[in-house]
Order: structure tokens, then C-alpha cells, then sequence
């Protein structure tokens, strides 16, 4: 590992995430939130820019990236990104635990969405905008906007890329990765544009708007109210913010061939018709199921938190606007079956993705065929394309990593747990990136009640959910430090 090279990129991460963090003084100068905490967030900010600054003068020189390089970068970066991340909340007070503070700072970069804080509503404006500034950066990945600027650096991006973009498809929009990733970030940004102005047209204040717009295009869940989107008892306000957590779980290289006028793009990919099939059926299968358990309710209003709740879970977002800890059995199976599935490859959404799983279950039935027919000649096909056999092979390893992982980290969380429903969701939430799991961790409650082991533990879960588990476990190899 080119480990100069790599500490030298990641100090731009460093720099750009603390010029980020600065921004967040100047909302508490507007909103008011009082000298101390302006001058606690600047000083957070300038902690970072030194410490990035620093590792900047020390390693330079000729960059030279390896793929081996473009892992180190991204899982390094993560990290750094995670502590430095946690100092506004440190400096200011807000999470006074720096193992709360890093959890809630991977949270947020990861766009988890699981949350140590039990009274978000008490915390200063400058703040509250960092958390959610934590997310819309995660959402397509810090990463890959450094993607954009390392062609003005001389040095490639495709190693990087490999490594952060989600999803078992890479689809490059354009030759030069750098302008893919511009591209994809246009993408984000219009969305994110879009969806703030729709907010506030259908009543929420600018600062709620831009701070639950951030929250959703990121599939991350973040809110700035402890009620989550039960706060605003505004069908407008949930449809919006159904729409782009749907549109959040697409592929975005999909909604790119949109824009440039391919307006069936959508249509002719199987991935995203399975994915708007099984929240539809999922939405359905629920608001029957709360209906008949709930016979004088208002049917609409179950209609509409079914769906709100299945988008949610199923792009892995985490926002609520019902406690459905306290549905019927079957609706609460139907939620947690969709803490597995995740959205779309190329979507800012965790989980194992609907590409993966039509992959597995195409695989399935053509080991069932080759039983009745052993000479015959059969492919996995997706959208009239064949798959190769190593991206069939590599999605079933992915497909038994990732259960084991949840397997182990849900035995592991029976000690800091008090009940399997709490461990196991707890688990299968940290690994797919959705933020709220069951019982005592359902979507009213919060994970401060867990021990400091249990935090770092979750918030490693977080970092290898998402960045698709391959790209942490390599580094655990002793091959991989070898020249």
C-alpha cells in the first residue's frame, strides 16, 4: 500500500469535510444560537483544517494509486471522516461522549440513521444542520466527490470509485470517471433543489425543508424533530417526501438517462420495476392488515402510514411517522423481511439491494433446471443482458457474507441487548443502513441505552454496510499489506 499517497488524499477528504463543518456557524449566527456555540463550531472546524493541513504537508509528493490504494482510501477515509466529524458535537457540548459522539458521526456519514439522542429538538440550530450535513455528504459518498477533483490533482479516480460506488453495478455515464461523478453529484443536487422548494410550498419552514430534504436524498432518516415526520400531520408533506425517498432508491445513472430524454429508462429495468412491485405489494398487504386489526380506523390514514412506512424501510431512510412496533404481527414481519432488501444498485440506499436478489433468486432456479436438464447450456439474465458467471459468484459470496455478519453481530448484541427482537434488528439496521429496528429499539426509541462497546461495535457494522462489506473485510487480510 502506497500508505503516503493515500494519507495524502484522505487529507483532502479532512479539509473538505471540516470547510463543511464551518459552514454550520454561520446557520447558528442566523438562527441565533449565541456566540459560545459559534465560536465552539468554528473552533471544531479549525481543529480539522489543522489536522488535515498537517497530514497534507507531510505526505507530499507524487501520488501513485494502486486498486489496493483506492480500498485504503475509502475505508481510511471513512474513519477520518468519523472522528473528525464528532468534534462540533464534542466542542459544543451536545454529545459531551466522544464514543456517542463518533457513533452518532457515523451514523450520519453513513446514512444509518440510528441515533444515541433521546431530545434532538433541544439541540442548537448550528448543530442540528451538521447532522443532517453529515447525511447529504454520505449520501452518494464523500468519496466520490473527491472522485470529481482528482483529475484537477493528476491523479485517476477509477480506483476510488470501484471501491465507493454502491451497488454490484458501476454503470460510468461518460469515459472520464471524474465527469461521471460531477454527473451523478448534478443528479443529487437537482433532487436535493427540487425536493426543498416542494417543502416549503407545502409549509414546512426553510430550515426544516433543507434539513429533512437532505435526510431523505440521502436515504438517511435524520430529522430534526424527535417525532420523526410524525411532526407534521400533513398528508402533502408525507406524499413529497414519499416520492423522493422512492425516486432516492432508483439507480441514479437511471434517472441521468432520464434527464437526457430516455424517458423509458425506468421500464426496461427489471431491477426498479421489482423494487416499485414489492413496496406496492408490501403497502398493500400491510394497510389490509392494519385495517382488519384496527376495524373504526380511518383506512386512509393507515393506507398512507403503510406506505410511508414500507418506502422508508425499504430504502433503507429510517424516517416514521407511526410507531409500527405496535402493528399486527404480520405487519411487522413484512417490515422486518424489508430491513433486508435495500434499494436499487447505484442508489444512495443500503441493504443487499433488489439487483442482488434477483440475481440470487435467477441463480436458484437455474440450479433447479440444470438438475432436470444437467446438459444444458444456461445463463443468468438480467435486462436481455447475460451475467457473468464471476459477478453471479461474487453476489452469492456478498449474499453469505452478509447473513453471517448479521448472525454474528446479532449474537454478539444479546449481551448489550435485552431481548432477541432488540438485538437482532439491531443488527440487520446497523448492516443495511436503516437506523431504526424493534422493540427497544424501535422507531420512538434510540440506541443510547447500549454500552460503549455495543456503540463501536454498531458503528463498525455501519461503516461495513456501506461500503458493501468487501472493502473493510480486505483490509483484515495479510495479503493485502504485502508489497
Amino acid at each position: 500500500m502506497n500508505s503516503r499517497s493515500v494519507f495524502h488524499l484522505v487529507s483532502y477528504l479532512i479539509m473538505f469535510v471540516s470547510l463543511a463543518m464551518g459552514s454550520c456557524a454561520l446557520v447558528s449566527w442566523a438562527y441565533g444560537d449565541g456566540l459560545y456555540i459559534i465560536l465552539q463550531i468554528l473552533s471544531a472546524a479549525g481543529v480539522g483544517l489543522v489536522i488535515g493541513g498537517g497530514t497534507f504537508y507531510f505526505t507530499k509528493g507524487p501520488v501513485r494509486l494502486t486498486r489496493k490504494d483506492g480500498f485504503a482510501i475509502v475505508t481510511f477515509g471513512w474513519l477520518c471522516v468519523g472522528a473528525v466529524g464528532a468534534l462540533p458535537y464534542l466542542f459544543t457540548d451536545a454529545i459531551p461522549n466522544p464514543v456517542d459522539a463518533l457513533f452518532e458521526t457515523i451514523s450520519g456519514f453513513t446514512t444509518t440513521g440510528s441515533t444515541i439522542l433521546s431530545d434532538i429538538e433541544v439541540l442548537p440550530r448550528g448543530i442540528i444542520f451538521w447532522r443532517s450535513l453529515t447525511q447529504w455528504l454520505g449520501g452518494m459518498g464523500v468519496l466520490l466527490l473527491c472522485v470529481a477533483i482528482l483529475p484537477f490533482l493528476g491523479v485517476g479516480g477509477m480506483q476510488i470509485y470501484r471501491a465507493e460506488m454502491p451497488g454490484p453495478s458501476k454503470d460510468r455515464l461518460t469515459p472520464r470517471i471524474g465527469n461521471t461523478a460531477k454527473l451523478l453529484y448534478g443528479v443529487y443536487v437537482l433532487m436535493t433543489a427540487v425536493q426543498t422548494a416542494l417543502l416549503m410550498l407545502a409549509g414546512m419552514t426553510f430550515f426544516d425543508a433543507i434539513n429533512h430534504t437532505f435526510c431523505t436524498v440521502s436515504t438517511g432518516g435524520f430529522s430534526p424533530y424527535n417525532d420523526s415526520i410524525a411532526a407534521f400531520d400533513s398528508s402533502l408533506i408525507h406524499s413529497i417526501i414519499i416520492v423522493f425517498m422512492v425516486l432516492a432508491g432508483i439507480n441514479f445513472a437511471l434517472h441521468f438517462q432520464f434527464m437526457r430524454g430516455k424517458l423509458s429508462s425506468y421500464w426496461h429495468s427489471l431491477e426498479t420495476k421489482t423494487y416499485l412491485v414489492v413496496m406496492l405489494g408490501a403497502t398493500l398487504l400491510v394497510s389490509y392488515n392494519l385495517a382488519s386489526f384496527d376495524a373504526d380506523g380511518d383506512n386512509a390514514i393507515q393506507f398512507r402510514d403503510a406506505l410511508f412506512q414500507v418506502v422508508s424501510i425499504t430504502t433503507t431512510t429510517g424516517f416514521a411517522t407511526a410507531n409500527y412496533d405496535l402493528w399486527p404481527l404480520l405487519s411487522k414481519a413484512i417490515i422486518f423481511i424489508l430491513l433486508f432488501s435495500g434499494g436499487c444498485a447505484g442508489s444512495t440506499a443500503g441493504g443487499l439491494k433488489i439487483m442482488r436478489s434477483l440475481v440470487l433468486f435467477k441463480e436458484v432456479f437455474r440450479q433447479i433446471k440444470l438438475y432436470m436438464q444437467p446438459q444444458a447450456v444456461l445463463k443468468v439474465r438480467l435486462d436481455r443482458q447475460t451475467v457473468a458467471p464471476n459477478i453471479v459468484s461474487g453476489i452469492m459470496a456478498f449474499a453469505f457474507c452478509y447473513f453471517m455478519l448479521i448472525l454474528a453481530f446479532t449474537l454478539i448484541m444479546t449481551l448489550y441487548l435485552p431481548d432477541f427482537a432488540s438485538a437482532s434488528s439491531a443488527a440487520i439496521s446497523c448492516l443495511s443502513n436503516v437506523g431504526p429496528g424493534f422493540s427497544s429499539l424501535g422507531p420512538t426509541m434510540n440506541y443510547a441505552s447500549i454500552a460503549d462497546s455495543g456503540k463501536l461495535l454498531l458503528a463498525f457494522c455501519m461503516l461495513l454496510g456501506r461500503l458493501e462489506l468487501f472493502t473493510i473485510l480486505v483490509m483484515f487480510s495479510p495479503r493485502f499489506w504485502k508489497r
